[in-house]
């Protein structure tokens, strides 16, 4: 790699980052090319050589940041072996991540989405990297259970994306509500794992009344 090429992929990433903290820091009503360029130490017109434009460069630093924090947890996705594992795992990456400023950082990408037209789709795109890790943990965990065969993966991965995402936002105006709904959701982990722990017959019997209660035969 050129000389060239390594400072203009690092100036790259310092606008991304910058505009990430910028986010964060100043909220996106005040998020410009101008302090975005501050917070990153380097000149207002390279947000546009590199960029086009304010939009695009918040749209990718939102990929930017979704991929990065993403890679950050794969591994510990890997490692779940239950739904119970998968909604532990789940709150100490919302602890993680409000502590780090993400949860902020979230408000202010959907927040923006209403204003700024391509920061949706790249919105989308970053808790689309997030559902795609639950959905492949939801495939593994559920094989095999007497659930297995009455849900869909997909949406149940989005639905458990949206819950938390929902909560993270919530937290902000009652901290105890999203307290106590995180925890019924660990409940309800609790009760998924206990009818896996169910002997062959008992769980035979679950999956006759799930058939006969979907309508399946």
């Amino acid at each position: 790699m050129s000389p060239e090429t390594a400072k203009s992929l690092e100036t790259r990433t310092r606008l991304l980052e910058g505009a990430l903290r910028t986010l964060t820091e100043q909220g996106i009503a005040k998020t410009s090319a101008r302090t975005v360029a501050a917070t990153a130490g380097v000149n207002q017109a390279l947000v546009f050589y590199h960029f086009g434009s304010v939009d695009e460069l918040l749209a990718a630093a939102c990929r930017y940041g979704a991929e990065r924090t993403v890679a950050r947890y794969r591994a510990r996705f890997e490692t779940v072996t239950s739904l119970s594992e998968l909604l532990v795992l789940g709150r100490e990456i919302h602890e993680q991540e409000r502590a780090g400023g993400h949860v902020m950082l979230l408000g202010q990408l959907l927040a923006g989405a209403q204003t700024h037209e391509a920061l949706g789709p790249a919105t989308a795109a970053g808790l689309d990297l997030w559902i795609v890790e639950i959905e492949k943990v939801l495939r593994r965990v559920l094989a095999g259970t007497p659930f297995g065969e009455f849900t869909d993966p997909a949406g149940l991965a989005r639905a458990v994306a949206a819950s938390f995402v929902g909560m993270e936002l919530y937290e902000g105006v009652d901290a105890a509500g999203a307290t106590a709904a995180l925890d019924a959701l660990e409940q309800l982990g609790m009760l998924v794992s206990a009818v896996e722990e169910l002997g062959p017959v008992a769980q035979r019997a679950v999956r006759q009344y799930l058939r006969r209660a979907s309508g399946k035969r």
